[in-house]
Order: C-alpha cells, then sequence, then structure tokens
C-alpha cells in the first residue's frame, strides 16, 4: 500500500475571476468541468505538469483562505513567466527565504495563498 498524491480543493466565488488567475496567469490547464445542473456550482479540475488543483463553488467544499506550497525546479524561469503576462491583480516578488528556499507567493481573488518555492541547491 502506498499514498500516491494529494489534491488540494480551493473555494472560489467568480468563474470568470477563477479561470483568468489559475489559467492565464498562472497556466494551468482544465482537465475537466461539473456541474450538477444548468444552475448548480462548479467544481472544476486544473493541471499544469504534475500538479493537480480542484476548484470548487460548492458551499462546504473548502475553506477560503487556504495556503498551498508548489515545489518549482526553475523558480526564476517562472518567475520571469508570471511576470511578462502582466497581470492586472499581482505583480510578485522573487524573495530568498532565511530557511533556505527561494519562493513566490500569490494569492487568489478569492484569498487562497499558492507559494512556489524552489530549494538552495
Amino acid at each position: 500500500m502506498a499514498l500516491l498524491n494529494a489534491t488540494p480543493i480551493f473555494r472560489i466565488f467568480d468563474v470568470d475571476k477563477a479561470r483568468e488567475f489559475y489559467i492565464d496567469f498562472l497556466g494551468f490547464s482544465i482537465t475537466f468541468e461539473h456541474r450538477f445542473e444548468d444552475n448548480a456550482p462548479l467544481y472544476m479540475g486544473l493541471a499544469r505538469d504534475n500538479v493537480r488543483l480542484h476548484l470548487s463553488e460548492h458551499h462546504g467544499d473548502a475553506t477560503p483562505i487556504s495556503s498551498l506550497r508548489i515545489e518549482v525546479s526553475d523558480i526564476e524561469t517562472f518567475h520571469a513567466e508570471l511576470t511578462a503576462k502582466d497581470y492586472r491583480y499581482a505583480n510578485p516578488g522573487l524573495q530568498q527565504q532565511c530557511w533556505g528556499c527561494r519562493e513566490i507567493i500569490v494569492q487568489d481573488p478569492f484569498g487562497n495563498r499558492l507559494v512556489f518555492f524552489e530549494n538552495d541547491a
């Protein structure tokens, strides 16, 4: 028996803002979208490389203002990618932390915090 992976769920309140942030800015792709009916809340899967996220409009699926750490293999290239997009709601910096990693911290439109990091060699 082995644990294979974890998929965090973030609560969202506006599908258009979620798409603008996660797809247009962070570069994730949609793996699936599900609604029980046309006017029901959306549950959506996203992926980028080995990272999987789920976004949900459903009450009770997740708590807003959560945090997630995502390891990146080349944080300088990722930082350049994000800053080149000129996303109007975030201009993330690249921070050297005293505990031995570099981080890019961004907050989604719903208060969830994503910390992209690379450990120092």
